[in-house]
């Protein structure tokens, strides 16, 4: 079966067209579901850019096919790509919001001959297993990397660290203990939870046991991370002064209203936030939230959505709509441009975005709305994770 396949998308890619008049781009996520508010935000980055741009590149139309993974789940995330790339003859393949959905079609990609474009999965090693992939959103490696810093200039030594069991949580820690240790801190503990953990008392006891002056978490956006931030108040580790810092999946915006005055003073360190002070940013809230149709659910993976398309764009540009994924990829290598989140840049080697990393922290704003505030920038930052262990 799987030979089957293999050859059904060899075949596929050898007989298409050289020039389609429609390109295709099918777009894997979370679009029902607890999570399906980050597929939402993947919708209307892709509509706001198209909204901006139109749907031509030069002669050619662009459409989108979207196709739902309501949770982490492999193989629907592998069988729903070969579905796209067979059946609806898609160019380009975009979105995965999950890194085990990502990781699991990237086998597809050189024998169909099909670009794929991450707008959210965060672990480093995702470009590392296809030549064809591009990343337009970031790492946890390169957002948790930063807030160490920041722990040990607040004169923090000891943290706890707790992340959800999976790629990218795992990043998150190793990142943040790197990190805090080469700078003199100590990791006292690190606790890995599953990714369906719903009741957290047990873990706020064991942060208030450990004496940490501060806890480093990392969930993935969503149900969870709201779960988690709610656990630490209710439990008094505030109160407590026990200092909450995280990367900035934990406090994205559209959980701010549901957190309130809980979660004032967290500290994050993040690649985007809505509040985002530049012209560009302006233009995109004011697209993507037409998009959204309600503006408070406007989060970070609209961002790399909307990127994501740029970068699309930009290929089919330099390919003429000719489907050849290696000289597409070949045209972004090194491709600069100025992003909603700030200046940006395709590593030409490992695929990946340069970007500003920025500490923030969650502030009431004159309107009596919470929002992420930024108060330092890390300039350029790459991906640690790439290089770490070499």
């Amino acid at each position: 079966m799987k030979r089957y396949i293999m050859a059904a998308i060899a075949a596929l890619a050898l007989s298409s067209a050289a020039y389609a008049d429609t390109i295709k781009v099918g777009v894997i996520g979370p679009f029902s579901g607890p999570f399906a508010l980050q597929g939402k935000n993947f919708k209307a980055g892709i509509d706001a850019y198209i909204a901006v741009n139109g749907n031509k590149v030069g002669d050619h139309e662009v459409e989108v096919i979207y196709r739902d993974v309501p949770q982490p789940d492999p193989a629907q995330s592998k069988a729903l790509a070969q579905e796209l790339v067979i059946k609806e003859g898609v160019q380009y393949l975009a979105g995965f919001y999950f890194t085990p959905d990502a990781m699991a079609a990237t086998p597809l990609l050189k024998q169909a001959n099909v670009p794929m474009v991450i707008m959210n999965a965060a672990t480093s090693a995702i470009v590392t297993k296809s030549p064809y992939v591009v990343r337009t959103s970031f790492t946890t490696w390169q957002t948790s990397t930063p807030i160490a810093q920041v722990a040990r200039d607040k004169g923090i030594g000891k943290v706890i660290s707790v992340v959800s069991d999976y790629g990218p949580g795992v990043d998150a820690e190793n990142a943040f203990k790197a990190a805090f240790e080469t700078a003199g801190g100590s990791v006292v503990e690190a606790i890995r939870i599953p990714l369906a953990t719903n009741d957290f008392s047990p873990i706020m006891q064991r942060i208030k046991d450990s004496g940490a002056e501060a806890v480093f978490a990392f969930l993935p956006s969503g149900p969870t991370t709201l779960g988690f931030v709610k656990a630490y108040n209710e439990n008094g580790l505030k109160e407590a002064g026990v200092q909450f810092l995280a990367p900035g999946d934990l406090t994205q915006e559209s959980d701010l209203p549901a957190l309130g005055e809980a979660a004032t003073g967290i500290l994050t360190t993040f690649h985007y936030a809505v509040s985002h002070d530049s012209p560009e940013n302006k233009a995109f809230v004011e697209a993507a939230s037409k998009a959204i149709g309600n503006p408070a659910e406007l989060s970070f993976p609209s961002v790399g959505a909307y990127d994501g398309m740029h970068v699309i764009y930009k290929m089919i540009e330099a390919t003429g709509g000719e489907q050849d994924a290696e000289k597409a990829v070949e045209a972004v290598k090194g491709l600069s441009w100025q992003s909603p989140r700030g200046p940006v840049t395709i590593d030409p080697e490992s695929r990946h975005l340069t970007q500003n990393i920025y500490l923030r922290e969650v502030a009431k704003g004159d309107d009596g709305k919470y929002y992420n505030k930024e108060i330092q920038t890390f300039e350029n930052q790459g991906d640690p994770g790439l290089t770490a262990g070499k």
